[in-house]
């Protein structure tokens, strides 16, 4: 009896494994719910526009002005959140993974207040052939009250049109390249930063900073973007940092 129970008990076991296995494979895979960022209300709505390529500091330097504005009291402070034409992650120059908050070819954005334009690795490039990227940032300039850029940023600004009627400038080694490329525009050595209209430029790097602490005394005061410096360790006087101020 006990090789007979015992055959039937490894037939009984086999089943069920088997069974086990089918049914896992069946089971329909529940999709994921994309999450967004929570934007608080009466706050500037502020769009960090990213592609593969992005470069670190370009990216990170103004989030970080702007996102510590909402631990100042008694302004408007800033909602930061990043917006690309993927759901997958997006991966920087240097290796940095980054999810989009927002797809722009699929998600219902925003209102965006502030668009900013980090440099990225082929923004003197195949970037500039993106058609509906450029066409995004044509369409937020309708409504937004501030077009910023970082290093060759200003690139993309230039190709959209945004800076027909504006001085900027660029990564200094890119200036002569975007001189050629775009001959009409009246772009600027030996800033840091060029301020003209709505449109903020910047040399990017580390000094991309600056240009984002600037856009904040613009908008806060002497004092609140010498606290916002103070929080990162930086010593910020606009009279000494190399600038042009248009209108």
């Amino acid at each position: 009896m006990k090789p007979i129970l015992f055959f039937i008990s490894f037939i009984f076991l086999f089943t069920s494994c088997e069974e086990t296995k089918n049914s896992s494979v069946e089971q329909p895979v529940e999709s994921i719910k994309k999450e967004f960022p929570k934007l608080e209300a009466n706050r500037y709505n502020v769009a960090f526009l990213i592609m593969d390529g992005v470069y670190n500091t370009e990216l990170t330097a103004p989030f970080d002005i702007f996102q510590h504005t909402i631990f100042r009291d008694n302004i408007k402070a800033m909602n930061v959140f990043t917006v690309a034409n993927t759901d997958e992650a997006i991966v920087s120059f240097e290796g940095m993974r980054i999810l989009p908050d927002f797809n722009y070819l699929n998600d219902d954005l925003p209102k965006i207040d502030i668009l900013v334009v980090p440099s990225a690795e082929h923004h003197l490039d195949t970037d500039l052939e993106d058609k509906t990227m450029i066409n995004f940032v044509k369409q937020v300039d309708k409504e937004a009250q501030f077009i910023t850029s970082h290093c060759d940023g200003a690139f993309v600004l230039a190709k959209a049109g945004l800076l027909d009627n504006a001085v900027s400038t660029t990564f200094p080694s890119d200036i002569d390249t975007m001189r050629e490329m775009f001959p009409k525009l009246d772009i600027r050595k030996e800033v840091l930063f060029v301020h003209d209209g709505k449109y903020i430029t910047s040399a990017g790097g580390a000094k991309s900073f600056e240009a984002a602490l600037y856009l904040a005394e613009h908008l806060y005061g002497k004092e609140i973007a010498k606290s916002l410096a103070r929080g990162l360790v930086i010593d910020w006087d606009l009279e000494s940092v190399p600038h042009l101020i248009i209108n």
